[in-house]
């Protein structure tokens, strides 16, 4: 997980940014913390990749750059 810190007052502009089905909702985090995240629609998980295994996104992306 990475945190960054986005300005409330630049929040919409960043939000209007993300492409469907990419969407911002609240996430918990292992510390119980509640933070503003990426979630996807639903339906977009009917053909995606699971990349559990990798341990992550940064490493499934270099796995692929390497091949």
């Amino acid at each position: 997980m990475e945190l960054w810190d986005i300005p409330l007052a630049r929040f919409g502009e960043f939000v209007a940014e993300i492409p469907s089905p990419l969407g911002i909702g609240t996430l918990t985090l292992a510390d119980g913390r509640a933070v503003k995240g990426f979630i996807c629609e639903p339906q977009a998980l009917e053909s995606a990749t699971d990349i559990t295994e990798w341990g992550g996104w940064k490493a499934w992306l270099a796995r692929h750059q390497r091949a």
